[in-house]
């Protein structure tokens, strides 16, 4: 049986995408995943996260990134909610994993709502997998399996790296990206202050970035 593991990085920031990673593996290798010192992500340092993300792509038997940039969620959320970008995204990657099970990590307060969003999303491509297929959603599925924990690494590791790219393009170190990160919040206030609008690596969709802008054309 093919297994598949989904979690997103970056729902959060007000700066750069959102990146959501699956990995698929045959459920008689999942137990060894943990013997690469697969585990949540947000207790690992970036370094160790880098290391681990080269060895589970050599490892598992594929894996997807799905990106999803600053202008597209600004503008899916003209039309649907941030967790059903989300359920978007997560149908997306198994969409190109083709799993016969999967372990996501709950965007939603109720995660069987969840995994029945992101299987009623798949059936628009896939009728017949979608009806085969079985998602188990929970929260905290990154700690709590392997699979998860690896497409966890697998999406902080490509949103660090583009986080790290748009440092290098505007020549700044912003921070995280998110809306409480005093390095962030500086270089918003600072970027409004002499243009008068925002980049377009922002979420302009965002509270953060929307009280900038009022407080500018105040």
């Amino acid at each position: 049986m093919k297994v598949a593991g989904i979690d997103e990085a970056g729902k959060g920031p007000v700066i750069g995408s959102m990146c959501i990673a699956g990995v698929v593996v045959d459920e008689a290798k999942i137990n060894s995943l943990k013997n690469l010192g697969v585990t949540d992500s947000k207790k690992i340092s970036p370094r160790k996260r880098e290391e681990l993300a080269h060895k589970i792509k050599k490892y598992v038997d594929n894996y997807f990134i799905f990106e999803i940039t600053p202008s597209q969620i600004d503008e899916l959320r003209n039309v649907m909610s941030m967790n059903d970008i989300m359920v978007l995204g997560f149908s997306r990657v198994v969409e190109n994993l083709n799993p016969e099970l999967v372990y996501v990590d709950s965007a939603d307060v109720k995660p069987e709502r969840f995994a029945e969003k992101i299987r009623s999303e798949y059936s628009k491509s896939n009728k017949t997998a979608s009806e085969n297929i079985k998602i188990i959603s929970e929260h905290e599925a990154d700690v709590v399996y392997s699979v998860v924990s690896a497409a966890s690494i697998i999406a902080k590791v490509r949103r660090d790296e583009l986080v790290n790219n748009l440092k290098e393009e505007f020549g700044v170190d912003f921070g995280s990206g998110y809306p409480s990160d005093p390095k962030t919040k500086q270089f918003l206030l600072d970027w409004v202050k002499r243009y008068g609008s925002l980049p377009d690596i922002v979420r302009h969709s965002w509270k953060t970035a929307q009280k900038l802008l009022d407080k500018n054309d105040g």
